[in-house]
């Protein structure tokens, strides 16, 4: 949104009640009212200021979430570089020797 104009306000709402049939004159009211709608026009242009950045921040903390969220749950990267993978076979080899005891033929 772009800040207001000092006097955009009360121009606005001057010409708003001269369609309305409303017209002010130079006085001790138009001078009020002038100087209220000068100080809203402040208080939203400030307003507007800490909206964009409390905005801000809250996109750059919203971004710092989703890194560690990524970083948490990104699925894990193969084996680093230099490290060697061993590769066994799945069953018992054939040259290796049994280790279990032969029991006597007569004690079976």
């Amino acid at each position: 949104m772009k800040p207001l104009n000092k006097n955009e306000l009360y121009a606005n709402l001057n010409e708003f009640l001269k369609n309305k049939g409303i017209e002010l004159k130079d006085g001790s009211y138009a001078k009020g009212i002038e100087k209220s709608c000068s100080l809203l026009t402040e208080a939203i242009n400030i307003g507007q200021q800490g909206l964009d950045r409390a905005k801000t921040q809250i996109d750059k903390r919203l971004d710092q979430v989703r890194k560690v969220i990524h970083e948490k749950t990104a699925p894990r990267s193969g084996p680093q570089k230099g490290t060697k993978i061993k590769v066994t076979s799945s069953g018992p080899s054939r040259s290796k020797r049994s280790t279990r005891k032969k029991t006597p033929p007569g004690k079976r």
